[in-house]
Parts: structure tokens; C-alpha cells; sequence
């Protein structure tokens, strides 16, 4: 199963919908999301900083965790950064294939 990062900055629509909902009635919320597309939470962290919570899921496929960045994107309230992460085994496995890359001007 795909498993991805999400870096989670709330806008000041979204803060406030915290702040009624609570940390743990978002979390669950956000497990049911995930779930609802045949999704798991690995991990689920609020922080301060550059983004204000991160978590660690697994999808059935690539699209899944799209169609859930895409949805809560266009919500306005909360701006989601979506990164796939690669598992040693498949960098192994990248590094045993043959590219025929050329680079600009050789």
C-alpha cells in the first residue's frame, strides 16, 4: 500500500474550526476520511512551526491519496502537502534499472 507524508498548515477558517472541534475530534475525522477510501493513519501530529500537523498514511493507491489532497485542498480551510515516501527496497530496486539519460549540452 502507498504510504505518504502530509504537512498540514490550517488557514485562519480552518484554525478556528479546530479550536471548536478539538485535536482529537479532528484527528478522528481525518481517520475516517482516510479510511472512507480504503485508507489507513499511521501517525497523526499536531506541531508549530511551518505546518501545524503532520501525518503518516497508507492508501490502496496513489489516486486515493490524491482524490483526498484534492478534496481538502479545495476546501479552503486547510492547505495539505502530499508526499509519497519510497521504501529502501524500492530504491534498491530504482538503482538496478538502466537509464538512457543524456544531460543537457554532453
Amino acid at each position: 500500500m502507498p504510504k505518504f507524508m502530509v504537512k498540514v498548515s490550517y488557514t485562519a477558517d480552518g484554525a478556528r474550526g479546530l479550536l471548536k472541534e478539538g485535536g482529537t475530534g479532528r484527528r478522528a475525522a481525518v481517520q475516517k476520511l482516510v479510511e472512507s477510501l480504503g485508507g489507513r493513519v499511521e501517525a497523526f501530529y499536531f506541531a508549530y512551526g511551518e505546518y501545524d500537523a503532520y501525518l503518516i498514511t497508507d492508501f490502496p493507491d496513489a489516486a486515493a491519496g490524491l482524490a483526498v489532497s484534492l478534496a481538502v485542498n479545495a476546501s479552503g480551510a486547510v492547505r495539505l502537502s502530499t508526499i509519497p515516501l519510497i521504501t529502501p527496497e524500492e530504491i534498491d530496486a530504482a538503482g538496478k534499472k538502466s537509464v538512457a539519460y543524456r544531460a543537457p549540452g554532453a
